[in-house]
């Protein structure tokens, strides 16, 4: 049975490894980088362009890549930091084998792999092909991604292989595929600044994003109005010309307000939807009722904000709308977003210079990742795997039978139901640490110690990684070369610049190397990433997201190339829907009306308030990296439990006591936070640690029936001051890193 050893250190079970990573005797004077790597930061879905140092096959520092035009030499804590985790002493350096009783003991690749593939025949030969599964990151490169749908459905032949982005922008997807046709932002961020309005809904770009805010700035600073929809007061809405703070799952009772308002005043384009749209008619029915009023009932703020709202949308000549996980981290997130796309549709305001939308990728390849096959319900070129001529273009791409490749199989939260209710015997994990990252935590960790067999590869040992059975050393981004896809839909190139360490193998070589064991070698062959990209391109050629005319050296020369680009001499395409041309059979946008519903679990007497969760700037996801990066750590050491003083007040707490949070699933104790800047009703912790700190231990495992992504938006807790626990991370000193 996989289940975490008793032997490990308590400070490394409890609060994870070491954060510092300079050796004996302090860093020795690096002298002149042997060369300087013009590549891209390994984190959020910015991606921005940062030249790495490297000296000794080592990465020692950075220097700005001011000609790389999304981030023009501009990153942020966690872009500056990155090249620090390359030489951590927590760096996995040889294959792991778990010990009954004893831990884990280092493992020679050849039996590793051997047993790997030996318990894959054994579990699928006993149980079926589905009883194993896969699990991925979003943080992939398009290489790895493709290449782990592949792997899944030609070597395991198992529909059972989903990603962690499923925690991230399936719900903005599935939104601007029901409305445009097409699952991409729909304009470059250039277009950002052009804009006359600007709705920042649920994005707390500041820290999430902050390349973005500059973007934003200088919209502001040629005269654009913003508008901003969150519970928390986050940096940006500090700056903004109207701040709705809005009641966490209120947000469709804004955006139908305001397009209820839009309307009566005569504030659509009534030409654009004739000729562009169909099915408008039901939308325009659907907001009847949702005046300003009734929109604020449902939002929790008065309802002249809808209206000042509505005023500065409405007549804009340009405007651009940005969300992210504040309105898709939610059982109705797709509803939520086709909401807030109505608003541009009934606009008109799209498909040209300075009108348009964007969902903001929050990982690091959230938008490529989720194209290229390892999506329970996609092929490459985001293809619909229930669709028998997409099928058979794939199956002939991969010299396969049709019939032979595996139908939808489960999203990630039904994966782990499945299982924790005994269906999946077998799990393989790539670069996905769900003991942080799901919600209801315990349940995921009764689900991974109910696995006969669990493989694991990563570059450090995640809490997930703990309860292992095999763990395989894998590669950092810097060590090896692929593309990823940024937040616009720019197709990037990260260049290899160190050689991984000794003992570890790039990813793509450990799967090749299983596929080959389950004898299917001759259609894993691969001699290098570049190879696996061109066979990416042709499996990708027709489909949504074509990639075709994409090569490196194009990449190069022009500093990302934006898809579609079907052929080798299509100059890209930065700007979708130019000529108001859709991605539907129809070449028209399909509005959708939308009713707003509660929560799977309101805030109620027992549990009278409302946890939300997200993100601080000096981590990313679970922390498994910036948790290991001493300076990032140093600026934001532990989460906290940000609530108003009106709040404080009734529960007899101060600003720095620690403070229970309890939800029907789990508790963490955390210190509190108290200030102005957050909803009387709702409490925030940010989600990126492990165990007694994790936000995800109270979490609910409700998700949206559309896109299967989990409620971490929502879910009602009860708040308790709680005496100071008794552990390493409780001394350390306070810090900054949140709002104050």
């Amino acid at each position: 049975m996989a289940k975490l050893s008793d032997s490990i250190e308590n400070l490394f079970a409890r609060f994870g490894p070491h954060v510092e990573q300079v050796p004996a005797g302090g860093w020795a004077p690096i002298g002149e980088a042997d060369k300087l790597v013009k590549t891209h930061c390994c984190f959020c879905g910015q991606q921005c362009g940062i030249q790495l140092k490297v000296k000794d096959n080592r990465v020692v520092g950075f220097e700005p890549w001011e000609e790389f035009p999304f981030n023009q030499g501009k990153l942020c804590p966690k872009g500056v930091k990155r090249y620090m985790q390359n030489a951590h002493p927590d760096r996995l350096l040889s294959p792991l084998e778990r010990v009954d009783g004893a831990g884990f003991r280092d493992l020679a690749w050849e039996p590793a792999l051997a047993r790997i593939a030996a318990e894959m025949k054994r579990i699928q030969g006993a149980n079926g092909n589905d009883a194993f599964a896969v699990l991925t990151g979003a943080s992939l490169t398009n290489e790895k991604a493709y290449l782990m749908g592949k792997f899944a459905r030609v070597a395991l032949r198992t529909a059972n292989i989903d990603y962690n982005g499923r925690l991230c922008m399936v719900s903005a997807g599935a939104a601007s595929k029901k409305v445009f046709g097409i699952d991409r932002a729909a304009n470059p961020w250039s277009d950002i600044p052009k804009a006359e309005v600007l709705l920042i809904a649920g994005a707390n770009i500041a820290e999430c994003a902050p390349i973005t805010t500059d973007y934003v700035w200088r919209a502001r600073e040629n005269g654009a109005r913003i508008i901003v929809l969150d519970p928390r007061m986050t940096p940006i809405a500090r700056t903004v010309d109207l701040f709705i703070p809005v009641k966490p799952g209120g947000d469709i009772g804004v955006f139908n307000g305001m397009l209820h308002v839009m309307i009566k005043r005569g504030w659509i384009d009534r030409a654009f939807i004739a000729a562009h749209t169909t099915g408008w008619e039901a939308v325009e029915k659907a907001v009847e009722k949702y005046t300003p009023e009734y929109g604020a009932k449902i939002a929790g703020v008065p309802a002249s904000l809808i209206v000042k709202a509505a005023e500065l949308w409405g007549p804009a000549k340009t405007s651009f709308l940005l969300h992210a996980r504040g309105i898709e981290h939610h059982s109705k997130g797709v509803d939520n977003c086709l909401a807030a796309l109505n608003l541009v549709v009934g606009s008109g305001r799209i498909g040209r210079e300075g009108c348009g939308y964007a969902m903001i990728t929050g990982q690091g390849n959230g938008q490529g990742a989720r194209e290229q096959g390892q999506k329970c319900d996609q092929l490459p070129g985001a293809r619909d795997i229930e669709n028998p001529e997409h099928r058979r273009y794939i199956a002939d791409v991969w010299k396969v039978p049709e019939e032979s490749i595996p139908h939808k199989g489960l999203s990630a939260i039904p994966l782990v139901e499945a299982i924790h209710a005994g269906r999946i015997k077998g799990l393989l994990l790539l670069c996905f640490n769900p003991l942080v990252s799901l919600p209801d935590q315990n349940f995921v960790r009764e689900a991974l110690e109910k696995l006969e067999f669990f493989a694991v590869i990563d570059f450090f040992l995640s809490e997930t990684a703990q309860h292992a059975d095999i763990v395989l050393p894998g590669s950092l981004m810097e060590e090896d070369e692929g593309t990823t896809t940024n937040v616009e839909g720019r197709v990037i190139h990260h260049k290899k610049a160190v050689d991984p360490p000794a003992g570890t193998r790039e990813e793509w070589k450990i799967i090749c190397d299983l596929a080959a064991r389950l004898g299917q070698g001759d259609k894993f062959a691969y001699a290098s990433t570049k190879e696996i990209f061109d066979e990416l391109r042709v499996a990708s050629k027709g489909g949504i997201s074509d990639y075709y005319g994409i090569t490196w050296e194009r990449i190069d020369e022009q500093m990302g190339i934006f898809w579609p680009c079907p052929s080798l001499d299509h100059p890209g395409t930065p700007r979708l829907y130019e000529g108001a041309k859709f991605g539907h059979a129809d070449g028209k946008a399909h509005p959708q009306p939308v009713e707003w519903r509660p929560a799977a679990e309101e805030a109620d007497a027992e549990y009278p308030i409302i946890l939300t969760t997200g993100r601080t700037v000096a981590h990313y996801l679970s922390g498994t990296q910036t948790r290991r990066i001493g300076a990032l750590v140093g600026q934001t050491p532990e989460p906290w439990c940000e609530m108003h003083p009106r709040l404080a007040g009734k529960l007899g707490v101060a600003d720095g006591d620690f403070v229970r949070v309890e939800s029907r699933r789990g508790w963490l104790t955390v210190p509190a936070r108290v200030l102005t800047t957050i909803r009387p009703d709702t409490v925030f912790v940010p989600y990126h640690w492990p165990f007694d700190r994790a936000a995800n231990r109270a979490t609910i495992r409700a998700i949206d029936p559309v896109s299967n992504i989990p409620e971490f938006k929502i879910c009602a807790v009860r708040v308790t001051k709680a005496p100071r626990p008794d552990d390493a991370l409780a001394h350390l000193p306070p810090q900054a890193g949140g709002l104050s």
